[in-house]
């Protein structure tokens, strides 16, 4: 069926069945990917004024709801913003775990090393990459099951797992288990970081979408810096076991927040009966909920296993999908290649290095945590003043390549941030360069992945697990290959050749 209305039948008389039924409506944001009508003045003339009264408007009546939303307070989409808020805030502190975890064993790299009597480079190939390298795979098979038996269940079993394996870290008698620990933590804590884009679109309302995953997002870039700066200060002192520690205490409240706050947000709109299968809100249908219980029982009116296994497939080819992710790839893998090469030149003795103590280091990372916290409002606003701009300029129409000219501001901010960074550490400048050249990489890499994400859900909306998982595992695979060549690198020829190199 169409979804507009040809000019010479205009003057005619048409019947409601020549227009868009309600279960229509409910999935035109899918079928109209990368193109969705926006202005309720814009959808009167696309649609005509008998489906326009049918179409669901925010409050204050400037843009017209997609999805469109069912009649009913059991749709995620009719939540309070109160709850939907707080189902934000879960899969924001959950997406910090996974590269929080990561982060733990390069903060305590030291420590491990002289603790199982093997080399530093060792601890990093044999832990720390693959750990990195799982990360992505965990996703992907996650978004297998959250298609099946729903969001909620399979994070609350994959954090309980990860914190498991987790507390097997802190407690691991040699380098074997510890690295067997380390990777299954990654595995399954990898999780959040393709829940978030899932949960975004089942509750928020797409003109709300880009300024949630931009809290979202914040999450899982900042989450890397925060072992190095909240544990450079403990590890030199007690040990990398208090390290995790802390890691288990921060990943087991996460798990008590899903447990006790969590709910579930996936909602079948091509199935018109689909909130009339949403179960009470009492106690033993949440615990069944949370444990998969009901998943388990719905999973027969939902996608086929085939199907779902076929998706990422389907997707990862086309061009305009695979060139971005590539993209994505590179910018965050040198981003990641750039934190591991921060450490190795502040903590070198000179002339290779600053030598800082660890505690001066550990001070230091507290410049991109700082520097996201206060650029997330930026980018905020940046992102809604571009998509604005241009639905403004298509008349009320929204279109998905505005998302890019983000990506055009925040490239030129990116290289200038490694040329500036390379340089300080080359020459030895102030240690305020290396700030400022981290902190403005930094803001790039996280406004650039937000548009990114946005750009990329918005063509294919059906597919925001899919879309997340690829993203997740092209963004890991290019951080999982820094380690290998950035610090040699580094230390042959200096770092304005490396991050020079990167730059061009």
């Amino acid at each position: 069926m169409s979804f507009s209305i040809d000019d010479s039948d205009k003057d005619a008389d048409p019947t409601p069945q020549e227009y868009l039924t309600l279960h229509d409506l409910r999935l035109y944001h899918e079928k109209a990917a990368g193109r969705l009508v926006i202005s309720p003045e814009k959808a009167r003339i696309e649609f005509g004024d008998y489906v326009m009264l049918q179409l669901k408007t925010s409050l204050d009546g400037t843009k017209v709801l997609w999805p469109q939303p069912f009649d009913d307070t059991r749709d995620p989409q009719n939540w309070s913003s109160w709850q939907k808020n707080v189902q934000l805030a879960i899969v924001t502190l959950s997406a910090i775990s996974p590269d929080f975890n990561v982060g733990i064993g390069i903060a305590g790299l030291q420590s491990i090393a002289e603790t199982y009597g093997v080399s530093t480079e060792m601890v990093t190939s044999f832990t720390t990459s693959w750990a990195v390298f799982l990360l992505g795979w965990g996703g992907i098979v996650a978004i297998v099951l959250m298609q099946r038996v729903g969001r909620l269940p399979v994070l609350f079993w994959s954090q309980l797992l990860a914190l498991g394996f987790l507390i097997g870290c802190a407690l691991s008698p040699n380098l074997g288990t510890f690295a067997a620990m380390r990777l299954l933590t990654s595995f399954f804590c990898g999780v959040p970081q393709v829940t978030g884009l899932y949960v975004v679109g089942d509750i928020f309302p797409f003109h709300l979408q880009a300024r949630k995953l931009n809290i979202w997002v914040m999450g899982f870039i900042i989450s890397p810096f925060f072992p190095p700066f909240a544990l450079g200060y403990l590890v030199p002192r007690a040990g990398f076991r208090w390290a995790y520690g802390v890691g288990i205490i921060y990943n087991g409240i996460v798990l008590l927040l899903i447990a006790l706050f969590g709910r579930e947000t996936l909602l079948d709109r091509r199935d018109p009966a689909a909130c009339d299968r949403v179960p009470p809100g009492t106690f033993a249908d949440r615990v069944k909920t949370l444990v998969g219980i009901t998943g388990a029982r719905l999973a027969t009116f939902r996608t086929p296993w085939k199907d779902l296994l076929l998706y990422p497939l389907q997707l990862v080819w086309r061009p305009h999908l695979l060139s971005i992710m590539i993209y994505e790839g590179f910018l965050f893998g040198f981003s990641i290649g750039m934190n591991l090469t921060n450490s190795l030149f502040l903590g070198e003795p000179r002339p290779l290095g600053y030598d800082y103590s660890p505690d001066m280091i550990a001070t230091i990372y507290i410049t991109p945590i700082v520097g996201l916290s206060v650029f997330v409002v930026v980018g905020h606003y940046l992102n809604d003043f571009i998509v604005t701009r241009s639905i403004k300029r298509n008349s009320g129409v929204y279109e998905a390549e505005c998302r890019l000219w983000t990506c055009v501001i925040a490239l030129p901010i990116y290289v200038m941030g490694l040329v500036v960074s390379g340089a300080a550490f080359q020459n030895k400048l102030s240690v305020a360069a290396v700030v400022m050249g981290w902190g403005i990489r930094e803001f790039a890499v996280m406004i650039n992945t937000v548009a990114i994400y946005a750009y990329a859900n918005d063509c294919f909306p059906r597919y925001p697990g899919e879309i997340s998982g690829l993203l997740n595992l092209f963004r890991t695979l290019g951080g999982f290959a820094m380690p290998y060549f950035q610090t040699t690198w580094a230390r042959k020829h200096g770092a304005l050749q490396v991050f020079g190199c990167e730059a061009a």
